[in-house]
């Protein structure tokens, strides 16, 4: 197995500052943030466990992961629940109370509520069980089969109450997206500063920029990603309540997606940046990319499917250089490779 090096060895007594250090070991603070950083990426990969809270929806044959592999290769565990321990949670959560009503009140701070009184609380309470199961079951993330027996118990989408754990640094992803978990614990681990990533579809191209897209989902974004202040509100394509609308703010962006085919596993990866489009529903940002179509061919050859995480924040060359340690390909959707090497050179 490969170490990480800092390239010098540490002394016991130095004269400079720590900045001034660094510079004299050719290592400027910003380098020794990315090497951190990588660490972070490496150390949250090899102990991954992710609670899968029911099977996979019916029609989603794209989300099927290989669980026995992940288990073998990468030590990335699952623990999977049946939807009815999951209701029983929230019924229990709301019988208590205490918790409930304190995320009534954040919501309601923080958000525009356009749903009933019951509806509200149902959220809350579904976010607080998802939180007491992951705690139980020692996981760093979840995937929920989103619809539909969920909305037949509670009468509620899951979005809004996956957009408030997600916001805690607890990744929930739709359609039971075990990959997609795990991409979004990687993206979050190198960003390694608390910022949020947003589990998206890709969806249609932009009307005006010709390598443009719409990044949206029903609505579990999380809160701290907005552009405005979000609502909870019925989402684009369901008769129930419980997703957040709201524009994702612009700026840079880094996109990727972990992915596998016949034991092959690589990080797609690459750079974009918000932009102006048309008003959407549910959570969603549109985006620019230096060639849609040359990224497009990645999603439609595959393995990666039509879903990805989004992260404000440039995290290409940490993901890159950690794909190296934890064993997967980093597969790049722009031509960058040498810009990315000669930058991790420190070039």
């Amino acid at each position: 197995m490969a170490k990480i090096r800092l390239g010098f060895a540490p002394t016991r007594r130095s004269i400079f500052s720590a900045p001034d250090a660094l510079k004299y070991r050719g290592l400027t603070a910003d380098r020794l943030r990315d090497f951190l950083a990588v660490c972070n990426v490496v150390r949250t990969f090899r102990n991954i466990r992710i609670l899968q809270i029911g099977p996979r929806p019916f029609d989603f044959w794209s989300t099927m992961c290989n669980e026995g592999e992940l288990l073998e290769r990468f030590h990335i565990q699952l623990s999977p629940i049946p939807l009815p321990e999951l209701t029983a949670e929230v019924k229990k959560a709301i019988a208590e109370k205490t918790q409930v009503e304190r995320t009534i009140a954040y919501c309601r701070e923080q958000m525009e509520i356009c749903v009933s009184e019951q509806q509200l609380q149902n959220v809350a309470g579904l976010a607080v069980a998802m939180e007491r199961l992951i705690q139980k079951y020692h996981c760093s993330a979840g995937a929920i089969q989103c619809w539909n027996a969920l909305q037949d118990e509670l009468g509620i989408m899951p979005c809004a109450a996956n957009a408030l754990l997600n916001d805690k640094g607890i990744p929930i992803v739709c359609e039971t997206d075990i990959h997609g978990a795990v991409t979004a614990l990687l993206a979050e681990a190198a960003a390694n500063d608390g910022t949020r990533g947003f589990f998206a579809d890709w969806t249609i191209r932009h009307p005006d920029i010709e390598n443009g897209e719409l990044l949206q989902h029903c609505g579990p974004w999380p809160l701290s990603v907005a552009g405005c202040r979000p609502s909870i509100t019925y989402p684009l394509a369901f008769d129930y309540p419980g997703a957040i609308t709201a524009e994702a703010r612009h700026g840079e962006l880094t996109l990727c997606r972990f992915d596998g085919d016949n034991g092959e596993y690589s990080l797609l990866l690459g750079n974009a940046r918000g932009v102006d489009g048309p008003k959407g529903m549910g959570t969603y940002l549109w985006i620019e990319v230096e060639n849609i179509k040359r990224l497009e061919a990645k999603i439609v050859e595959g393995p990666y499917i039509h879903h990805c995480v989004g992260i404000h924040k440039n995290v290409v060359p940490v993901l890159y250089e950690a794909c190296k340690y934890i064993g997967i390909k980093p597969d790049l959707y722009d031509p960058i490779e040498e810009q990315v090497k000669a930058y991790l050179r420190g070039e």
